[in-house]
């Protein structure tokens, strides 16, 4: 991933000007590296992850996945790379509740036109460790284990690139823990590119490299204290 000068600004209520959310963001990332998006809140680390994502459009600058600029496309076309390319993962999970475990992980490869969908879905919440779960819904599953489908939902398409905002936001500290190790393991055994948005320092040390936001500015870019 390439990004250039990538700004974001919105209109301010009652003509009052502009408001910058992003200003001049520029780095790289290369392939299967894991990298760390910090800083405080409204600080524009969501901003970033969703222009990263194509989920949003930029003011100015750019975006290139596997040499294509993400804002060249039309809206179908970056929805069609996302889905071949990008996982996601969110803070909220982001499941269906009319859907069992199962379905929620097969859904994205049903939509891709995956073949053997059911079985790749099956196998992958068997790795996070839901074998047993595979027929409940979201409402019967603890944060803990609704973040595993998540991550199985997020894996199992093969993508790319991973991106994940705020991944244990919502998890007590030890589930967040396990979490965190078994995002690490998946991604490290995939060989996934990852990026991650987080408030916290100790995950954030667990990737290759930091980049660290304030006030919608790059304001350091440096090697995480451990890997």
């Amino acid at each position: 991933m390439e990004v250039r000068g990538l700004s974001k600004s919105v209109p301010l209520a009652n003509g009052g000007g502009r408001l910058d959310i992003l200003q001049d963001v520029s780095f790289s990332v290369g392939a299967g590296e894991s990298v760390a998006v910090v800083g405080a809140s409204g600080s524009g680390k969501s901003t970033l992850l969703g222009l990263l994502a194509g989920l949003d459009v930029p003011t100015a600058g750019s975006v290139r996945i596997r040499e294509v600029d993400l804002f060249s496309l039309d809206e179908d076309a970056r929805a069609a790379l996302r889905g071949d390319a990008i996982g996601f993962v969110f803070q909220s999970f982001q499941l269906l509740p009319a859907l069992t475990a199962l379905e929620n992980v097969m859904l994205p490869l049903e939509l891709a036109g995956t073949h053997g969908a059911r079985e790749i879905a099956g196998q992958w919440l068997e790795r996070v460790g839901l074998g047993g779960r595979i027929r409940h819904y979201p409402k019967h599953l603890s944060g803990g284990e609704q973040q595993r489908v998540a991550l199985a939902r997020a894996f199992a398409a093969g993508p790319a690139l991973l991106l994940a905002d705020e991944p244990t936001g919502n998890l007590d500290a030890a589930t967040g823990a396990a979490i965190i190790d078994l995002i690490f393991t998946l991604n490290r055994e995939a060989g996934t590119t990852l990026i991650l948005v987080t408030h916290d320092e100790a995950l954030a040390n667990r990737c290759q490299r930091i980049l660290r936001m304030q006030a919608g500015r790059l304001e350091e870019a440096g090697v995480a204290v451990r890997v």
